[in-house]
This record gives C-alpha cells, sequence and structure tokens, in this order.
C-alpha cells in the first residue's frame, strides 16, 4: 500500500487545452432541443469554459484527503481513506458509479466523517485506478474490496453505493457476508427493476417509475447497448477527442440531474477532465461490456439493505425483494441520479439514517 498525490503534468493540461480549442464541430439539424443527443449550443458553452476551469483547485481538494495505490487481484487501485477524527466511528466504503468518479463525493466526505471511517475507492478501468484486463465485473470488483476492506483492518463494515455503485455494493454482501453488516443503495438498477414487462398494481410513484423506465429502454440506452457491445470502436472518439469525451458523459450529467441541466459546470468539467487525464473514458465503458457478458448474475442475499430513491431513480420494491433483503425504503422528491453530488446534504442524512439504525458497535447514531 503506497501513498499516492495527484499532479498530472501541465504538459497534459495545455494539450487538452490546445485539443479543446483545435475542437471541430458537427453539423445539426437546427431548432432543436436535446431530443437529437447534445446541442452544439451547450457544448460550446462548457468548451469555452474548458481551458480557464481551474482543474488544479479540484487536484487540491483531493490531495487534501490521505490517498493510496494498493494492488490486488493483479490490478493496482486507487482509494481515498479519510479516518473519522472519532476513533469509534464505523467504516464505510462509498461507491461511484458511471459516468462518475471519487469526484462525486468531495461534498459529503467532512460530514460523513463525523460519522464514518471512509474508504472511497475508483474503480478499475476508472479514473485514478486506470485500465483493467477483462473479467472486472462487479462480483470481481466486489471480492476486491472485500481484500482491501480486510487489509485496512476493518472486521465489520458498511457498504454504500449509487449506479454501478449500486451494483458493486449488495455484491459485497454476497462476497463478504459475515462482515458487511448492511449495505445502502441509490441510483439502483440490476436486481432492483423489471428487466420484462412488469405486471400488477403500483403506486402512483411507482407507475412514474415505469413510465421513466420506458422512456428509458425506448429512447435513452442507446448509449448502454453501444458500451455493452461495442466499447473499443467507441474508444478511439473517447481518447481522441475532448469534446467527444465530454458530450458523452456531459449528456448523462445533464439528463441524469433533477432538475435536468442543474449539475454545474464545474462539476461537469472536473469529471471530463479526470477521464481525459486518465484516458479511462475508453476503458470505463468496458464496465457494461462486462456486466452483460458476466455470469456472476446476483443471487439472494441476507445482508439488510436500505434503498433511497431519490427524484430521477426508478427502483421499484416488489422488484428488489427477491433478492435483496430491504429493511429500508425512503422516497424523495429531490435530487437526481448523482444524489451526494446534487443534495449533499439530504444524501448525507439518509446515510446517516439508515447505517445509524444498524448495529456494528460504533458511533453511528450515538
Amino acid at each position: 500500500m503506497t501513498p499516492f498525490r495527484i499532479e498530472f503534468p501541465q504538459a497534459a493540461i495545455d494539450d487538452l487545452h490546445r485539443r479543446v480549442a483545435d475542437t471541430r464541430r458537427p453539423s445539426q439539424v437546427p431548432d432543436v432541443d436535446w431530443s437529437r443527443g447534445v446541442p452544439v449550443s451547450w457544448l460550446d458553452e462548457l468548451l469555452v469554459q474548458w481551458p480557464t476551469h481551474d482543474w488544479r483547485a479540484t487536484e487540491a481538494r483531493l490531495n487534501a484527503y490521505p490517498q493510496f495505490v494498493t494492488e490486488i487481484d493483479g490490478q493496482p487501485i486507487h482509494f481515498l481513506h479519510v479516518r473519522s477524527p472519532h476513533e469509534n466511528a464505523s467504516p464505510l466504503i462509498l461507491l461511484h458509479g458511471w459516468p462518475g468518479s471519487v469526484l462525486e463525493f468531495l461534498d459529503v466526505i467532512e460530514p460523513l466523517t463525523e460519522d464514518f471511517h471512509l474508504v472511497i475507492p475508483s474503480h478499475p478501468n476508472f479514473g485514478l485506478t486506470g485500465p483493467a484486463a477483462a473479467g472486472w465485473d462487479s462480483n470481481r470488483i466486489a471480492s476486491a474490496y472485500a481484500a482491501l476492506m480486510a487489509s485496512l483492518g476493518y472486521e465489520r463494515y458498511f457498504a454504500q453505493g449509487g449506479d454501478f455503485g449500486a451494483f458493486i455494493a449488495p455484491d459485497l454482501g454476497r462476497v463478504d457476508p459475515e462482515r458487511v453488516a448492511a449495505v445502502h443503495v441509490n441510483a439502483a438498477t440490476v436486481g432492483f427493476i423489471p428487466f420484462e414487462a412488469p405486471e400488477g398494481e403500483f403506486t402512483d410513484a411507482e407507475k412514474v417509475r415505469l413510465e421513466r423506465r420506458e422512456r428509458f429502454l425506448n429512447d435513452g440506452s442507446g448509449y448502454f447497448q453501444i458500451q455493452a457491445s461495442r466499447p473499443h470502436t467507441l474508444g478511439f472518439a473517447l481518447a481522441d477527442s475532448p469534446a467527444g469525451q465530454l458530450a458523452w458523459i456531459g449528456e448523462k450529467f445533464h439528463d441524469w440531474a433533477h432538475p435536468a441541466g442543474s449539475i454545474a459546470a464545474a462539476h461537469v468539467l472536473d469529471h471530463a477532465t479526470l477521464y481525459w487525464l486518465t484516458n479511462t473514458g475508453a476503458s470505463s465503458a468496458q464496465m457494461y461490456f462486462e456486466s452483460m457478458h458476466s455470469k456472476n448474475w446476483p443471487t439472494p442475499s441476507a445482508v439488510p439493505t436500505g434503498v433511497a430513491n431519490f427524484a430521477e431513480d426508478v427502483a421499484i420494491r416488489k422488484y428488489a425483494e427477491p433478492l435483496n433483503n430491504i429493511v429500508h425504503w425512503a422516497e424523495y422528491e429531490q435530487g437526481g441520479h448523482f444524489a451526494a453530488l446534487e443534495v449533499p446534504s439530504l444524501f448525507v442524512d439518509e446515510v446517516r439514517s439508515f447505517f445509524g439504525s444498524r448495529d456494528l458497535g460504533g458511533r453511528v447514531g450515538a
């Protein structure tokens, strides 16, 4: 386990700015909104801001927290390890999704460390961990994180995740059930929504989620299909064009927020810069391929599990219960897919509320 400090060479940042300045814009059908994808006018605003975006300030925010790199299962893994000032705090691993990163959690670290020792890894194929070999599906990543938590000396711990992290956190409970005391998810998908056309009675809130599910399947899942089937082909555009990288993930930061477009440009540029400088736009797409080609599909778990449905989430309890031991289900009218980034105070309160009801022998809820 080696201490780590992030500091990209200035030459890499200068090259990014040069490429941004040389961006060739595509032709588009005039006078249309987001129905055909990212409008040139929206991306132009971000491209103008990108060369003056203060990435060094973001590096400094990350470097304010202890970071490390360790090797597990042949893969170097980057993580933040931020211990609470209270020795009896409960260990909690926070797990990001796509197109996110550890940057999603910067606004919740300090309040959460009042109650938790935090471990925040960059997943294999993402960000500061970097590209990985084939085979790193959710189950394998969960096994690596179980080994990570053991190496840090945590005999019992909590796991929280959103988006792809909502795959990994429940899988942690499956691969390490004796040590994972409870799991909490937001932006939940696999195991929490139906794949086939659903039947039965639904609440008004569930009907809204089913309509959202249908819109996603019919008009919003193209990125999923491409990354799940041909990530290498897409990778050339993501690795060679900052504008392409920004558009590819910027669309999701726009569309999946609540309300749409409410995430600040600085956050979108932070993530696009991190993906660009680590050259993990292409490798992060492998997560979809690994997920859809994995033989490790979820099995029933007895680990107590809490679910937070923020305003743009799609989880439905009756579909979550067969695979998960649901003991907590919260509904919110605020927040979107990136809850820790969008509504950090609400996210912190939700995490504290759920884990505070679990007995880990630590400080939470005290």
